[in-house]
């Protein structure tokens, strides 16, 4: 059985220090939290209930866990990827009451799964889940456990793709919430998170600029969107690809090149996939690349860059830059891989993942769902729902409210004539 994190550093004293002081910086910047922390720590909505958590174990994620841990919670927590782990930060998790985390960073498959089923050996009745692999490992091997597991929450893109699709399989048995899909996440987490902090997790692993360059991004759902924009921003040319015809058009009337992959692979410098699909650079793409370009990751797993393909074809394979794989062809060129392919704002050495205040509005809404779970989880059929709008509004209102932003609200007479089809010129 996978040892808590604590018992697994040599040096944990000072990984919790450091661990902790990253924790307050990100407290100090999430207004939501605090304001939920505050709400759950005098009503204890989750007094007895173990919540099990499959996300990236950096600061962000450690304030979730924290407060969800002060609203009566039994928390059990690992990574949702083998590179997106801050040791300092899960130690530091792992010495609060009522909390126990199993991730490490850089751990190969077995180790990376032996922890989630530690996460299951703690019989989770809520799961907070980033990618769907606790979904799915529950499913698969504990399905013993559905049967007291309440509902639980999805972050991000990939994983309410999975849920939906063992949902139309009927192989969903519990209720989960599609965070992902919520204005409060989807509007500024998949757009100015990931355009963020890809673009600065980049930046800062090859020390070049993305003025002048051709980045192509392979996806333009709201992540590809938030990266051609943000790149767009910082002045560089930016080509589009793109499967879905109406997405396509909304690049091209947007002012960005669209071209499939195959024409965009001999002009790009740069090349970001967002898109949650695999195979999406692939071999014959490889063949059209010019000398040094920068292959990145911004989707979910390691699967949209075919590295199998890219490793077949180099004739050596070295460490350029921390965090930076070199594979060099026959003919001299050299094409850089950041991060193993895995998720280039969250797996590279220096990667800090989306900005605080970002992860605020997310988890914010991951911490209601939890509690709207507990309070009305029988009025949810097993699969996947949409979150509650007077949620997410509850959220954006907390946002507002610590921004010191007003705003304004219908009058009757309003609210009156857009519910009522009477109305008429």
């Amino acid at each position: 059985m996978t040892a808590p994190i604590s018992e697994q550093l040599d040096d944990a004293a000072s990984q919790r220090e450091e661990g902790a002081r990253k924790m307050d910086w990100a407290r100090q910047h999430m207004p939501i939290m605090a304001a939920l922390r505050e709400e759950f720590e005098a009503d204890q909505p989750f007094a007895g209930e173990v919540i099990g958590m499959a996300m990236h174990v950096e600061a962000k994620t450690a304030v979730l866990a924290e407060v969800l841990a002060a609203g009566g919670a039994e928390v059990a927590i690992t990574g949702c990827n083998p590179l997106s782990t801050h040791d300092d930060v899960s130690a530091a998790l792992d010495a609060i009451d009522g909390i126990t985390s199993y991730a490490k960073r850089g751990v190969d498959d077995d180790a990376y799964y032996d922890a989630m089923d530690a996460v299951v050996a703690h019989e989770p009745t809520i799961t907070v889940d980033d990618g769907g692999d606790l979904v799915f490992l529950i499913h698969e091997e504990y399905p013993e456990l559905i049967e007291t597991i309440i509902g639980g929450c999805e972050e991000t893109t990939t994983g309410v793709h999975r849920l939906r699709a063992m949902a139309d399989d009927g192989a969903l048995d519990y209720p989960m919430f599609a965070v992902n899909d919520t204005p409060m996440k989807r509007l500024f987490d998949n757009v100015h998170g990931t355009g963020e902090s890809s673009l600065a997790s980049i930046a800062m692993t090859t020390n070049l600029s993305w003025a002048g360059k051709t980045v192509v991004v392979a996806g333009y759902g709201h992540c590809g969107k938030g990266v051609a924009k943000k790149a767009s921003g910082q002045n560089a040319d930016v080509v589009v690809t793109e499967v879905e015809p109406r997405r396509a058009l909304e690049a091209h009337m947007e002012g960005y090149d669209v071209l499939p992959m195959a024409e965009a692979a001999a002009e790009g410098d740069v090349f970001i996939t967002t898109t949650g699909n695999r195979d999406v650079v692939v071999g014959e793409h490889f063949d059209a690349m010019q000398d040094g370009v920068l292959l990145a990751n911004a989707g979910h797993f390691d699967v949209e860059i075919d590295l199998d393909a890219l490793e077949a074809k180099a004739v050596d394979t070295y460490e350029a830059r921390d965090g930076v794989t070199a594979y060099e062809m026959d003919d001299g060129r050299r094409l850089n891989v950041l991060a193993e392919g895995r998720l280039v704002n969250l797996a590279t050495p220096v990667a800090l993942g989306h900005p605080v205040e970002v992860m605020d509005q997310s988890f914010g809404i991951q911490a209601v769902c939890a509690r709207e779970l507990v309070e009305n989880g029988d009025e949810y059929d097993a699969g996947v729902h949409d979150v509650p709008d007077d949620l997410d509004r509850e959220v954006a209102e907390i946002k507002l409210a610590a921004e010191g932003v007003a705003f304004d609200s219908l009058s009757d007479a309003q609210r009156d004539y857009m519910d009522s089809w009477q109305h008429g010129t």
